[in-house]
């Protein structure tokens, strides 16, 4: 699929790909080769570019300030967008992101300056977390749990399929269909940033390389200015939330008070044990999912009813650096990443994903903790 535009002076030819395909690997490298392009504008960001350019980059990952600056969930929800882009592309022989990694080193060879024109994977999950509620979060992380599943039943056919669609959107198929705002972030907003920054891309001859499925999307945006900056801002907290992150906890600090006061000792008791029961247990049960080390499991337990009522640590903080100490993930992990991450049982035997999966699992079980015990500590006062 081929667009072929001008823009201010600029003669723009913007070939569609599937992100693994061979095909539309040679497609990329002989378009470049013809046209002989001033600039090649690739749909990568600067992060996912130097993942593809620099596969030593893991082993300078520094796990415990992921998870001091709460991005556990991103760094977890990257890998497995790789895994599932990576297997499907050894099923089919090809690398995964060749078409990219080909109109690179292909543009290079020709002299054409480099320029990357998708938004940064970090903004749009962000975006998408925080354009979901608590259950969106859960069938978001079973979806993409799901994703490291067999791909054997994905045939060459399908590929065909794939080219109309991102790979966070087939990621996200599901939950997308009752939640069509996640579309808006995750192709909408992406084609209006990828259109203009192919727009803005310098020289007079220009190439661009995107995943077909963002083509039409392109297209349709082409003739309008689209806001860079203000698809580049991360979802700022709204006071609502803010403001639950204190209500919550003090609401339930509340209950505790009205148990002991209107009920005696025995129902504030009963409500202490519901609390403790609830959100640690679950908490625990989040790191006995993610087969965490037995003093992670006994921390999270131990912190969750605590951390649930401070509204400024995680329990998933706790339990990860728990983790992270207890099984300091070595030189070997990072070399093993990106094979681990190629299977299921890879991800749960890698220190490093086991360590996310451990903050994240734990994090839910706590949070779905809060909501069994609220109801069973109101039902004990009343």
């Amino acid at each position: 699929m081929i667009f072929e535009t001008s823009f201010n002076g600029k003669n723009i030819t913007i070939l569609g790909t599937a992100h693994v395909s061979e095909e539309s690997a040679r497609q990329a490298q002989d378009l470049i080769n013809t046209l002989k392009p001033d600039t090649v504008c690739i749909e990568l960001c600067e992060s996912r570019y130097h993942a593809i350019r620099n596969k030593q980059k893991w082993q300078e990952t520094d796990i415990v300030q992921v998870i001091k600056e709460k991005k556990a969930f991103f760094l977890l929800s990257n890998l497995i967008l790789t895994s599932f882009q990576k297997r499907i592309a050894d099923k089919f022989e090809i690398k995964p992101g060749e078409e990219m990694i080909r109109a690179i080193e292909t543009g290079e060879s020709i002299g054409a300056q480099i320029h990357l024109v998708d938004r940064d994977i970090r903004i749009t999950l962000s975006r998408v977390w925080h354009a979901m509620g608590l259950w969106s979060k859960m069938k978001l992380m079973f979806q993409m749990l799901l994703s490291l599943g067999d791909v054997d039943e994905i045939e060459a056919a399908d590929i065909e399929k794939m080219k109309q669609e991102d790979v966070l959107e087939t990621l996200l198929a599901e939950i997308g269909k009752s939640m069509p705002e996640l579309r808006a972030i995750l192709i909408d907003e992406r084609d209006a940033y990828l259109s203009q920054k192919i727009k803005d891309a310098p020289g007079e001859k220009i190439v661009a390389v995107v995943g077909a499925g963002h083509l039409p999307g392109i297209r349709e945006k082409w003739e309008t200015e689209q806001n860079i900056e203000a698809l580049e801002i991360l979802p700022p907290k709204t006071r609502m939330s803010e403001m639950m992150k204190w209500l919550v906890p003090a609401f339930i600090v509340g209950v505790f008070i009205a148990g002991f006061f209107y009920g005696g000792a025995s129902v504030g008791k009963d409500m202490i044990v519901y609390w403790l029961m609830a959100s640690g247990l679950l908490a625990g049960l989040g790191a006995v999912l993610a087969l965490a080390h037995p003093l992670t499991i006994l921390a999270s337990v131990l912190a969750a009813p605590i951390t649930v009522l401070h509204p400024l640590i995680a329990v998933g903080w706790v339990a990860g650096l728990v983790e992270a100490i207890r099984r300091k993930p070595k030189v070997k992990d990072f070399e093993d990443l990106g094979e681990d991450i190629l299977s299921i049982k890879g991800f749960w035997k890698n220190k490093i994903t086991k360590i996310l999966l451990v903050v994240v699992f734990t994090n839910l079980g706590a949070s779905i903790g809060t909501f069994v015990a609220i109801p069973l500590m109101l039902k004990t006062l009343f």
